[in-house]
């Protein structure tokens, strides 16, 4: 559950290209033509926004040599623009046409089990594993759960979305459902929200509900605004409880739904979509959120992809039988 971000982000609403509005520069005055030249961004944030990576991703490949700028090994922290030459690990990167592409946002439900990295050296399943297929960009995800957790994770092609959903300082409220097991007493509550030290620093939960349970294990839904690794396992632990059972029910306004099952996906709709950027201040020009038969389009080759994955298991599943 670590969806912690290095450098806090500009707080400001960040305006993204809109392709229908630069149809109509023909209209504009000789003047103003400086204005419709791309401006300089920190190459981390560009990527990232381009849907190439997490910043943290990125900073790490360019200190690792593996980024050029116009034919120059790229710098930590150096602007640049779409309309760079831009090489990572001998592939062109297509600035431009990525950073007018709208974006999009998938709701999965972890299972128990996976885990959220794009390989992994022991051949355990990864989350992206279930995710469909892009043409071109990557899917970043919002944040992590640990192998033992299940529950909403969101999945977008937005590297800033991503960055501004992560980090503190938007306060985006995670709410988990946790079973514990040993006897919590209004002591061990008060200290969890009122706020506990922890290795990396003091931690509390925003408010805590019982919400049912007999005997030793009990449940209660937890709500807090960050996401430090292992956060909400480490505060119960702190208060000599064990978790026994530990699921993410909703991301800011986002809730899982009963119908996705676990190592299923969907899209978020177009208004879930705007309730999205307005929550961490991006505003998006109209004409860079799907249509709803864009939407619906999308939705039906994702279905595709997942029904067809699907059949694939189970017909590997008879060859083993």
């Amino acid at each position: 559950m670590n969806d912690k971000s290095n450098k806090k982000p500009n707080s400001k609403g960040t305006s993204r290209p809109n392709v229908a509005s630069a149809k109509k520069s023909d209209h504009k005055s000789k003047n103003s033509n400086t204005s419709d030249k791309p401006q300089p961004e920190r190459i981390q944030k560009i990527l990232s926004r381009a849907g190439y990576g997490s910043r943290r991703e990125i900073e790490r490949w360019v200190n690792a040599g593996e980024i050029t700028v116009n034919g120059v090994i790229a710098k930590s922290g150096q602007a640049i623009t779409e309309t760079d030459k831009i090489v990572l690990r001998g592939q062109v990167l297509k600035l431009a046409s990525k950073l007018n592409a709208k974006p999009q946002v998938l709701l999965y439900h972890k299972k128990i089990g996976e885990i959220c990295s794009r390989n992994d050296p022991e051949g355990r399943p990864t989350v992206f594993d279930s995710l469909p297929k892009l043409s071109s960009g990557r899917w970043i995800q919002v944040g992590r759960l640990d192998i033992n957790t299940d529950g909403l994770m969101l999945f977008t092609t937005d590297g800033e979305l991503a960055n501004r959903l992560m980090h503190p300082s938007y306060e985006i409220e995670r709410e988990y459902a946790s079973r514990i097991l040993g006897d919590v007493t209004e002591e061990m509550l008060t200290n969890l929200k009122e706020g506990v030290m922890l290795e990396d620093g003091k931690a509390k939960f925003n408010s805590i509900k019982f919400v049912g349970g007999d005997g030793a294990n009990k449940w209660f839904n937890v709500i807090l605004n960050e996401g430090r690794n292992r956060e909400v396992r480490r505060l119960w632990e702190s208060q000599e409880v064990i978790v026994s059972r530990l699921r993410r029910v909703r991301y800011g306004h986002i809730e899982l739904k009963r119908s996705l099952r676990a190592g299923s996906f969907e899209d978020l709709d177009v208004r879930g979509m705007r309730r999205l950027y307005e929550k961490v201040k991006i505003d998006l020009e109209e004409d860079n959120f799907l249509s709803n038969s864009e939407y619906k389009s999308r939705a039906d080759r994702n279905a595709k992809f997942k029904f067809g994955k699907k059949a694939a298991q189970n017909k590997q599943r008879s060859k083993k039988r």
